[in-house]
């Protein structure tokens, strides 16, 4: 399982061209918070089986990058959540999840 990690805010512009052509996760995570780590490792479980080229994911560790955190808030308008999945679509965020309503089969779902 291969996530980039998201550490520049510039990036953002980057996941915006790139799910033009496919969709993009952002799983935003809290270092701190145990509910954060165990949606991630349910995340990553089901991750691991997927084609990163064709479902890229960015993983925000939220506590180094909180001002990107709230950049996304506000660029894909969204309320700021930890943990948090984000689908990106043509620049838009077209689904967002929290805690432990992050289910990588319901992201598929929306494709």
């Amino acid at each position: 399982m291969k996530m980039l990690e998201l550490t520049n805010q510039n990036q953002i512009s980057e996941i915006d061209a790139l799910s033009a052509s496919k969709p993009v996760i952002i799983f935003k995570h809290s270092t701190r918070c145990s509910i954060s780590s165990a949606a991630l490792n349910r995340f990553e479980k089901l991750y691991a089986n997927e084609d990163t080229n064709e479902l890229p994911a960015y993983y925000l560790d939220l506590i180094k990058h909180r001002d990107i955190s709230n950049l996304l808030a506000q660029h894909y308008n969204v309320e700021h959540q930890s943990p948090q999945t984000l689908l990106i679509q043509n620049g838009k965020c077209t689904h967002h999840a929290s805690h432990f309503e992050i289910d990588l089969l319901e992201i598929k779902s929306k494709l």
